[in-house]
């Protein structure tokens, strides 16, 4: 049952191609290989995964993992958005997540769920930040940055982005947009951190660069976060990819 409905979803994955779309949104993710992306925008997938979610036996395809194709990742993430049962949805969601491998994965997958559950959401993003897999990694702190800067945010938070210590580029980059979002929405709060130097220094570079490009950002406050700029960074090893990652979450 399991290889039924899987090979299902991939044939029909696969009618859907769209080969020039796959050899430009292939060189946006060095982390995949190219043969493994069918081409497929993502109101396609998204609109597709709508349908899917009425299958009988969807648990099928959760539990046939890893998958073959980037796109059938992708569909697992919007098949998991969908699931209105926090502690299942949570389930799956740890379940799913050793097998992303790429940022554009990791970062789609936003359960509508998790906005009403804030409390046990926070105890699974704690966890998140604390696995040794730079997408778990990665993912925690996306949603970090998604539900807990605005009304439910709490100083301590900031603590704990700026306490996780990497040498992965997408783990790195996402603290940094973590940073550069605060700075938008809790600028007197997240400012200390940035004055103090409290994150390594490529990536405290990096949150100064996305604030500066952020429309949220006053001309003021971006002139005076410029000054802020580590000049001569310290020796720092990251494991830097040759990324084409969409940077603007404006």
């Amino acid at each position: 049952m399991e290889k039924h409905l899987t090979e299902k979803i991939r044939k029909e994955l696969l009618e859907m191609q769209d080969l020039p779309y796959r050899d430009f949104h292939a060189k946006l993710m060095p982390t995949v290989d190219k043969e493994t992306v069918i081409g497929i925008r993502v109101p396609v997938l998204r609109k597709y995964a709508r349908t899917l979610a009425k299958e009988e036996d969807i648990s099928s395809f959760f539990n046939d993992l890893p998958h073959k194709y980037f796109e059938e990742n992708n569909i697992h993430a919007f098949l998991i958005q969908q699931i209105k049962d926090f502690e299942r949805c949570v389930e799956e969601v740890e379940k799913f997540l050793p097998y992303i491998n790429n940022w554009a994965t990791c970062d789609m997958m936003s359960p509508k769920i998790f906005k009403k559950h804030k409390e046990q959401l926070l105890v699974s993003v704690r966890r998140w930040i604390s696995s040794d897999e730079t997408y778990t990694v990665r993912y925690g702190i996306g949603m970090l940055m998604q539900h807990f800067l605005d009304e439910d945010f709490r100083e301590e938070y900031l603590a704990l982005a700026a306490g996780i210590r990497s040498q992965e580029y997408y783990v790195n980059m996402m603290i940094a947009w973590y940073f550069a979002t605060a700075l938008a929405k809790q600028y007197e709060k997240a400012l200390p951190y940035i004055e103090e130097k409290r994150l390594d220094d490529w990536t405290h570079n990096k949150a100064i660069q996305k604030s500066c490009e952020s429309y949220r950002i006053t001309p003021e406050q971006k002139a005076y976060l410029r000054t802020l700029k580590v000049k001569k960074a310290r020796s720092q090893k990251i494991i830097q990819r040759n990324s084409y990652e969409q940077d603007n979450r404006d």
